[in-house]
């Protein structure tokens, strides 16, 4: 507050308004009644002086104009004045005696009408005296009203606008009995004569007021100084500190003490490093903090905020110190005074804050930030010594599933091994680090090895793919690696950093468990996929995705009983693009949930075209199957196309069983409910779903081709799981689908192993909607 007072009246003391110099304004700052409350005493003295000043001038004048006009005329004047006189003093008196102030603009009103009253006074005696002697000493009394005017200008200046007043009246007679007199000369003369001293006052006054206002702001300043002194002695984390010229300690402050764990008395006149350095002080060893203060002490240099390592009681300590040198009147040297806290703990905050910074808390393996400037430092190594640096990206495989199906504290547990298996492997030579989730990074330094990259990679993805013990559960999960070679593969980190990705995402295609070298083809790839998806976001609505169906057929009549619907996409810019490669980048951008929709739609629609007892089966992913809306997308696709809900069979993967269960179970009971079938796709391929057959009520169990190509070559393993699949659906009464039939003999086989269904190109390949029609129309005329 001090601070915001003191700047406003430095504004005040550069340009006052007029109105605020005359008092006509009521500017807190600047207030003339408060800054006289400020100096009552010099009021009273200028009041004094006043009332003595005229008292004296009005005997001169009597004793001018008695002898000439008689006391009769002169004495009641003097007696008028004398009593105008005292009226001013009393009302001045007013203001010294705080117990009887008045409000200020009544006090105000006062002076003024007493300076109305005591220079019409002198006018009326300027008018009168001389013409009652007949012009004697009529230039004396013209002398006397000036001299009353210009040191009005001095006396009333804590009075402005009474002063002006009184100036302007006295100015306005000596004027007019001038101009009665003739004198013309004269009269222009007291006319500026009083001009000047109307701008003599203003500007004594401005004068004035600037004085009181800079004495005002010092004597704040000095209050505030003063509270925030007492305010820094009353705090504990901070005291005061002082040496002699020899840098002995001296006037020591019970918080200083405290700080060094001693008693006043006992430290007083001790040296103050020796005080500070604690057993360090024998040894000579010092911390640089240390060594540094010893130097400003030495040099007697001002110092501020200074970190220090100090020794207290046998603990290490940090100390910020500020000192200032302190000289004598002739400028000797006389030792150092300044402030000092305890910052220790508020070092440990920074020096945590700082690893939180560049350490993952999770691992407490470097992270983001640190492994970045490690492979900005590795890369200006090899350009300095032409020598070769690597980073590898290190991407789990199978760890989402482990997430969502134990939890995100297991997958914290599984991440914390993980890292210490890298950090295992790591050597002299290299940084592991982790990005976020479960990807982690390698920095190699110098990798001018021959297959230094490849080995380590090698050894990672093998480390990391044993078997993990976490919380009772036995877990396994791989690792696949993607690296990059500076320079030769990137000149700067972001180079760098996006190469090796690009890599890793090569070796998660590979299917996981490989590592794969970055080579610059993969830019192309990546960029492919970039426009690819693109072009995709765009498909739907250029109207480029249509459906195919693909005949599923009863394996003893071989009459069609269903049609899976099968997206295909004949892109406008790309051409005919495999689902193989679209499918999963829908997945990958979370664009196969509107494709799915339009597929559930579609289908419908078709379906109304087919005989009553034909079903439409619908591939769903999970990405679609989790969405909060997917019943009523169901429903609406059934309203919309009027299609009975016992003709939609909604198929989908082992893989919804790995995200979250209990909502993609709910769904599917929802979808059941409602009297659409649900299929389980390509069965035995993916992670154990015994349990989920049991809670959910599939009607189908489709068996993949991979089993149906196995049986058909003599493998046991792939008959052994034909068969046990085939019993297993007829004991909890679903039926069986085998896909990918392509000849004959597969066909005979499957029927003979008991299958209900068959699907695959022996029956017909994909077809258009158009062509699905046809077949049904080619089967009336067979049958006519």
């Amino acid at each position: 507050m001090g601070n915001n007072l003191s700047s406003s009246r430095s504004g005040h003391s550069a340009e006052l308004p007029i109105s605020e110099v005359l008092g006509l304004s009521r500017n807190p700052a600047s207030d003339p009644m408060r800054l006289r409350g400020d100096e009552y005493a010099e009021l009273a003295q200028a009041s004094r002086n006043r009332m003595f000043a005229n008292a004296l001038v009005a005997v001169f004048a009597a004793s001018v104009f008695a002898p000439l006009i008689g006391l009769a005329i002169v004495g009641p004047w003097a007696a008028v004045l004398a009593f105008i006189l005292y009226k001013s003093r009393q009302t001045d008196l007013l203001l010294v005696d705080p117990g009887q102030r008045l409000d200020p603009a009544r006090l105000e009103r006062k002076q003024n009408l007493n300076s109305v009253a005591a220079a019409t006074c002198w006018v009326g005696a300027l008018l009168i005296f001389p013409l009652l002697s007949n012009g004697a000493e009529a230039l004396t009394l013209i002398m006397i009203i000036l001299t009353l005017m210009i040191s009005s200008t001095f006396v009333f200046s804590t009075s402005p606008l009474s002063v002006l007043i009184y100036i302007a009246i006295l100015g306005f007679g000596a004027v007019v009995s001038l101009a009665l007199q003739a004198q013309w000369a004269a009269m222009g003369g007291v006319i500026l004569f009083t001009i000047a001293s109307l701008v003599a006052m203003v500007q004594v006054r401005t004068t004035f007021l600037k004085a009181r206002l800079a004495e005002a702001a010092v004597v704040e300043k000095e209050a505030v100084v003063s509270l925030l002194l007492r305010e820094f002695e009353e705090n504990e984390a901070d005291w005061l500190w002082e040496i002699d010229p020899a840098r002995r300690l001296r006037s020591v402050s019970p918080r200083f003490a405290f700080a060094l764990g001693e008693a006043q008395a006992d430290i007083e006149g001790k040296p103050l490093l020796e005080m500070v350095a604690g057993q360090n002080w024998t040894s000579g060893h010092f911390p640089s903090s240390l060594h540094e203060l010893a130097e400003k002490l030495k040099d007697r240099e001002n110092f501020s905020n200074m970190l220090v390592q100090v020794s207290i009681q046998g603990e290490e300590r940090w100390w910020e110190l500020s000192g200032t040198p302190m000289r004598d009147e002739q400028g000797r040297f006389n030792g150092f005074r300044g402030v000092g806290s305890d910052v220790t703990e508020q070092r440990k905050s920074s020096e945590k804050i700082a690893y939180l910074a560049r350490y993952d808390t999770l691992t407490q393996l470097p992270n983001r930030l640190q492994l970045t400037e490690a492979l900005g430092e590795a890369l200006r190594y090899a350009a300095q010594w032409r020598t070769r640096c690597a980073l590898l990206m290190v991407d789990l495989d199978r760890f989402k599933a482990v997430n969502d199906s134990l939890g995100h504290m297991t997958g914290d547990k599984l991440l914390a091994q993980v890292s210490a298996r890298l950090q295992s492997l790591m050597g002299e030579n290299h940084m592991c680090g982790r990005l976020g989730g479960d990807e982690f990074a390698v920095v190699i330094r110098d990798a001018a090895a021959p297959g230094i990259v490849r080995d380590l990679a090698r050894r990672i993805i093998d480390s990391l793919s044993q078997p993990y013990k976490v919380d009772h559960h036995t877990l396994y999960v791989g690792a696949s690696v993607g690296s990059a070679e500076g320079p030769r593969d990137g000149n700067s980190v972001e180079e760098m950093m996006r190469n090796a990705d690009l890599a890793l995402y090569r070796a998660k295609d590979m299917g996981g468990g490989e590592h794969y070298r970055f080579e610059p083809v993969l830019h192309a790839s990546a960029e492919e996929r970039r426009q690819l998806e693109v072009s995709l976001r765009q498909a739907l609505e250029k109207d480029e995705l249509v459906l195919h169906y693909q005949p599923v057929v009863d394996a003893r009549s071989e009459n069609v009983v269903s049609f899976e619907a099968l997206v295909r996409w004949n892109s406008a810019e790309h051409g005919f693009v495999s689902p193989g490669k679209f499918i999963p980048l829908a997945e990958d951008t979370r664009l196969i949930v509107p494709i799915g929709q339009w597929v559930m739609r579609k289908a419908c629609e078709e379906a109304r075209n087919w005989p009553e007892h034909v079903k439409v089966n619908v591939n769903v992913s999970p990405e679609q199957l989790l969405e909060p809306g997917f019943h009523e997308e169901v429903v609406q696709a059934l309203a919309a196309s009027g299609l009975r809900p016992e003709r939609l069979e909604v198929e989908v993967t082992e893989s919804i069983f790995l995200r979250d269960a209990s909502v993609a179970r709910n769904a599917l009971e929802q979808v059941m409910a409602l009297g659409c079938s649900v299929a389980l796709d390509d069965f035995g391929t993916g992670y154990s779903s015994l349990g989920y057959l049991r809670k959910l009520k599939f009607s189908t169990i489709k068996v993949d081709r991979t089993f149906v190509q196995g049986a058909a070559q003599g493998s046991a393993e792939s008959l052994a799981i034909i068969n046990a699949v085939v019993a297993m659906a007829k004991s909890l009464k679903m039926t069986t689908t085998a896909e990918g039939v392509e000849t004959i003999e597969e066909s005979e086989l499957i029927r003979n192993l008991g299958c209900d269904k068959i699907q695959g190109y022996y029956f017909g390949r994909p077809m258009t909607a158009t062509d699905a029609r046809g077949l049904f129309s080619m089967v009336r005329e067979l049958r006519a």
